[in-house]
Formats: C-alpha cells, sequence, structure tokens
C-alpha cells in the first residue's frame, strides 16, 4: 500500500504511538502503533464470529432451546454496548491505558466463566458481563485515533486498522468451529480467554498513552450525562449514527440468523460454515482497502453516501430472494455478500464524521455511538431468533428493514 502524503498529526498529539516509537513521516502511524489497534478491534470478531459454528452445538447441550442460545449474542450486544457508557468518558477522564486494561481483565475472567457454564441462563448472563470487559479495547483503539488525527486521517486509518486485522472474522468462525469438532464448544471461551491475555500485555508493555494530561475531561457524573444529551441534540451527529448502527444492525441479524439457516435449512456441516462466513469477510476486507485508498481522494461523506445506497439496494434483493426462494443458497450469499462488503463504505466514514463533531470528547462521542449501533444490534439479533422458523424469511426480513433505515437516516439527517 502506497503511503499517503504527509499530513500533520492534531495539534498536541503524542508523537509516539507504540512503546515510545515515532512514526517515519509526521501523520504516518508506525507499524506496530496499527498492529496493537487493530487486535484491540479484533474482540469483537474473536467474542462472537468464533462461538457462531458452535450455537446450534450450544443449544443441544442445553436442552435444544435455540431461542435461548440466540440471546446469548443479544446479551453480549446489549454489554458491549452498555460498557461503552462506562469507558468512554473514564477514558477522556482518566486517560486511555487504565480503562483498556481493566477491561481486558473483566472479558479474560468472564471467557473462562463461560467455559465452565452449565446452563443458558447462565450463559446469558456470563456473556453480557463478556461485552461489559470485550467493549473496552475496540472503543479505546477508536479513541486513540481520534486523538493522534484529522478527519479524513482518521478514517484511512481506521480503515487501514480493519484491513490489517480482516483475518481476524476471516479465520475466527473456522478455527471455531475446528475447536469444537476437536474439543468441544467449550474450548472456544478458553481461547478467547487466551485471547484476552495476549492483548492485555500488549496494552500494558507496548502502548503508549495518547491523550495529554492537560486534554483530559474533568467532568462530574452530572457533566457526562449532560455530554450525552449534547451529542443526541446534534443532528449531524446523531444522522452519523444512526446510519452506521442501522446498516450494522443488519449484519448482527446474520449472526444470529445465518448459523440456523445454514446449518439446520441448507445442511452445511457446522466445520464448513466459517468459509461461507470467509466470503463476507473477504468482502468487507476488499472494500476496507478500497475505501483506505480513496477517501483521501473523495472525501468520506461521499464514499459513506455510496455505501449507504448498496446497503440499501442489497438488503432489499436478499428479502425478495428470501420470500421467493429465487436462486435457492446462492441466492442468499450473494446479495449477503454484497450487504456486508458495502458495510466497509458506513463503519469508518460514518465514526469520522460522528467524531468531528465532538473532537474534544472522542471518548465519549465513540462509547455514545458504539452504545447506539451495538443496542441497534441486539434487537435486530433478538428479532432474528424470536421470529425464527425454520427459514431463511425472518433474517432477510430484519436485515433488508435495517438497509432502509440506514438509507432513511442518512437522506433525513446527514445529507441535508
Amino acid at each position: 500500500m502506497n503511503a499517503p502524503p504527509s499530513s500533520a498529526p492534531v495539534p498536541g498529539a503524542p508523537a509516539s504511538g507504540l512503546g515510545g516509537a515515532i512514526p517515519a513521516r509526521p501523520g504516518e502511524a508506525s507499524a506496530g502503533l496499527v498492529v496493537t489497534l487493530s487486535a484491540l478491534t479484533a474482540f469483537g470478531p474473536f467474542s462472537i464470529d468464533t462461538y457462531l459454528p458452535a450455537l446450534p452445538a450450544i443449544a443441544d447441550s442445553f436442552g435444544g432451546n435455540a431461542g435461548a442460545v440466540q440471546l446469548t449474542l443479544s446479551a453480549f450486544f446489549v454489554g458491549f454496548g452498555a460498557g461503552q457508557l462506562i469507558y468512554g468518558p473514564a477514558s477522556d477522564r482518566w486517560g486511555r491505558k487504565p480503562p483498556l486494561l481493566a477491561g481486558i481483565g473483566l472479558f479474560v475472567f468472564t471467557s473462562a466463566l463461560c467455559a465452565l457454564s452449565t446452563s443458558a441462563g447462565a450463559l446469558i448472563v456470563l456473556r453480557l458481563l463478556q461485552g461489559l470487559g470485550a467493549c473496552a479495547g475496540p472503543l479505546i483503539a477508536r479513541a486513540m485515533v481520534r486523538d493522534l488525527y484529522d478527519r479524513d486521517r482518521a478514517a484511512r486509518m481506521l480503515s487501514v486498522m480493519m484491513l490489517v486485522m480482516g483475518a481476524a472474522p476471516l479465520l475466527a468462525p473456522l478455527l471455531g468451529g475446528q475447536l469444537m469438532l476437536v474439543a468441544g464448544w467449550r474450548s472456544i471461551f478458553w481461547f478467547q480467554a487466551g485471547f484476552g491475555v495476549v492483548c492485555s500485555l500488549a496494552g500494558w508493555l507496548g502502548l503508549t498513552e495518547t491523550l495529554e494530561e492537560a486534554k483530559r475531561s474533568r467532568a462530574s457524573l452530572k457533566g457526562m450525562i449532560a455530554g450525552y444529551g449534547t451529542m443526541l441534540r446534534n443532528r449531524a451527529y446523531l444522522g452519523y449514527v444512526l446510519t452506521s448502527g442501522a446498516a450494522w444492525a443488519g449484519l448482527f441479524a446474520y449472526f444470529a440468523g445465518s448459523p440456523f439457516v445454514f446449518i439446520r435449512l441448507y445442511r452445511i456441516p457446522a466445520q464448513h460454515y466459517g468459509f461461507l462466513f470467509a466470503l463476507n469477510v473477504a468482502g468487507l476486507m476488499i472494500g476496507a482497502a478500497l475505501n483506505s485508498r480513496l477517501v483521501l481522494r473523495y472525501g468520506s461523506d461521499r464514499l459513506l453516501h455510496y455505501g449507504v445506497a448498496s446497503v440499501a439496494v442489497a438488503s432489499c434483493v436478499l428479502g425478495v430472494a428470501a420470500f421467493t426462494g429465487w436462486g435457492q443458497l446462492p441466492g442468499l450469499v450473494i446479495p449477503i455478500l454484497a450487504f456486508i462488503s458495502s458495510l466497509s463504505f458506513i463503519g469508518a466514514n460514518a465514526m469520522a464524521g460522528a467524531l468531528t463533531a465532538f473532537p474534544h470528547m472522542a471518548g465519549t462521542a465513540s462509547a455514545l455511538a458504539g452504545t447506539i449501533q451495538f443496542g441497534l444490534g441486539a434487537l435486530s439479533g433478538a428479532a432474528a431468533g424470536a421470529l425464527y422458523n425454520g427459514t431463511a424469511v425472518p433474517m432477510a426480513v430484519v436485515i433488508a428493514l435495517a438497509g432502509l433505515a440506514s438509507f432513511l437516516a442518512h437522506r433525513l439527517m446527514v445529507r441535508t
């Protein structure tokens, strides 16, 4: 990948990124910083994607209740979203590293307890707590990016991070399927605990603090709540957040519904489910690569517009295919691939736009955005699970509604 044109970082941003290493040119991140921040963003894929192939097997081990097991996914989304309301203000007040290490510690502890759980109810509660810990990684990684870069370069950096760690969602379901086949579904959670330990060591030993003491928030709890209110009243911020959150909610519906659609309906072996999942991740990586190359030329808002339009069209095609049975399995796989690939032009660009509205409160703004996104994801995942009837229609309908909601949010709140 060609190096971007030189650009100075945000005034006052620290020069060092990883272990005091200074980037080769102003505005350019060191390779170590990119890898470490990318690893922190992988808590989501490793917490979700590794156990997707095991959902039917977990349901069988707990009495065959598919709906209850799908709630473990929604519970994780709720925890992942709600925890950001804590870590965001905390990272703005006390710096990025202390909340990061605390969150990862909670993730490691609850991952081990998930591996030892004996009922679906216990697993639901533990996944909620696991989500509370997991959200610290990607949230604080995004805030660190905003500490160091301006709007379009932040969007580029976020895209590069998505591309570098594309191997996480690419390999996670394949790894999960193989772990389940060899050692049972509980081994997946032991793997997650080990991943958390590695990231904790990397963050503790490698990352330097990116938020200077002088820039830290001194707001009280009341002030933090007031800050959230200010953000929710900002039309541009809320428009970017809802545009992104609605689109990604469609992905969460895919997470909840696809294991049962592909494995039970179309008889795809659980250990092979990861190959279908990997196809979509490849599309996401290609989209992220394109976005990182094009965003400095065309701007994040224009690419966001293209991504939203593509998501809306693909989701509607998916809905029609599911209702009519057109194309059978390929008729579902192709529009899902188009939908997920288009998300690469939405997530990074919408987040960069949202954080631009509140650069002095990047952690808090990122937290609220993540809470809304994962709250919508929890709703869409729960809806796909509650409506599951042995066909692909419920999953497709929820994805179609998500795509249309993203399109409307963008048209009504961002473009104007």
